[in-house]
């Protein structure tokens, strides 16, 4: 079968546990993805040019071949003759495979033309996608229910082989070269030997609505510093100046960190705690199971929010669902101050130490929690209300 969410970030991360679900129910099944380059990551840690066939294992361990479709670059050259040459290839490399069955998780105009590429009789997506139109193009549209679009995920994953699904936990690829990377980072592995908590800011977003002030990330990062932590401030394609803002308003308590997406992932796997707003790479500390702190404002936790694993959001209950591309923070988002997030670090910390010390039960939607070093033990930590919003599913 061949799955087909091109992007974004968030979105293939949202995907995973579904077809991470389908693939331990039906583990000899072949399952490809189409996916655009800049995601590659997300799947496999082997090579754009890797031998197609491979077989699966830690650098690739769900998914059999990847079709590349860099349909962002196509959109601005569409009348190009490599444009068409490379369209042309993909519809015959989809249609070679022959496959059984597509489902389109995506449920966009794009992506359900990609899944006709493959001439398959059995296009599987939403009833009621993301763009309308798209429909027309699927054979089987799927009501769902789910509140979450792990939820839908799951729901589609579902009707392939009329499996009743559970979202599992997402395998993501090792990357050795990236482990390597996180391997010469001596302040941060000498800090997890010395059971120093690490905690991991994103203070981008895809558009400034969701953003939250970066002197307020400052603000959590110099608390946390002082509380004996090391904080990392996680600076994306274009964000750097944006990072550096939060180091400033730290005064200077925190490390500013560049890397790539298969680095990010060997980053995330080895810090304690997460914090950030509606982004791929707090999505990202979710998969990989860390406890995260989620600060939301124009998007709806409820349907986008963190998912599988210990979480806090905070969200202001006026803020309203709007994607308007806007620059200046949601007004909701100011209502959060730092307090209220650095106590809901604080919470998830303790919670995490008391389940080290086998105090409280952890389960996930599949699996057991496993906790990392530099869970909170050496962290000047108290027990303290706030105004956090507990989101969490059960």
């Amino acid at each position: 079968m061949l799955v087909v969410r091109l992007g974004a970030m968030g979105d293939i991360l949202h995907a995973l546990p579904a077809i991470t679900a389908l693939r331990k129910v039906h583990p000899a099944w072949k399952i490809d993805w189409a996916v655009e380059p800049r995601w590659l990551p997300l799947l496999t840690a082997e090579p754009e040019n890797a031998v197609p066939g491979a077989s699966r294992g830690l650098a690739r361990p769900l998914v059999d071949q990847i079709h590349l479709v860099p349909s962002k670059e196509w959109g601005k050259r569409p009348f190009r003759r490599q444009t068409i040459d490379e369209i042309r290839g993909l519809r015959g490399d989809l249609r070679a495979a022959d496959y059984e069955a597509v489902l389109d998780l995506q449920g966009a105009i794009r992506s359900a033309v990609v899944s006709r590429f493959a001439g398959c009789g059995r296009v599987i997506g939403e009833a009621e996608p993301r763009e309308t139109a798209a429909k027309w193009l699927f054979t089987e549209r799927i009501e769902t229910v789910g509140s979450h679009v792990i939820e839908q995920d799951v729901e589609l994953a579902s009707a392939v082989a009329g499996d009743l699904l559970m979202p599992a936990v997402p395998l993501l690829p090792v990357d050795e070269q990236a482990e390597e990377w996180c391997d010469q980072l001596r302040d941060l592995n000498g800090a997890i030997e010395r059971g120093r908590p690490v905690l991991l800011i994103h203070p981008g977003g895809g558009w400034g609505a969701k953003r939250w002030p970066a002197e307020r990330y400052g603000a959590v990062a110099e608390e946390f510093s002082g509380r004996g932590g090391m904080v990392l401030v996680n600076a994306g394609p274009g964000e750097e100046a944006l990072a550096a803002s939060v180091l400033a308003a730290a005064s200077g308590q925190a490390s500013v960190v560049s890397c790539s997406l298969s680095q990010l992932i060997s980053l995330t796997r080895r810090v304690s705690v997460v914090v950030g707003g509606d982004t791929g790479p707090l999505h990202l500390a979710c998969a990989l199971g860390k406890p995260v702190v989620g600060v939301y404002g124009p998007t709806d936790p409820k349907r986008n929010g963190p998912f599988g694993s210990r979480f806090r959001v905070l969200r202001n209950p006026e803020s309203r669902q709007d994607h308007t591309r806007r620059e200046q923070p949601e007004a909701g988002l100011l209502t959060i101050y730092p307090q209220a997030v650095m106590a809901a670090v604080i919470e998830l910390m303790i919670e995490e130490r008391r389940a080290t010390r086998g105090e409280i039960e952890i389960s996930r939607q599949d699996g057991e929690y496993e906790s990392e070093p530099g869970s909170g033990d050496d962290l000047n930590v108290r027990p303290s209300s706030s105004s956090v919003i507990d989101a969490r599913r059960s």
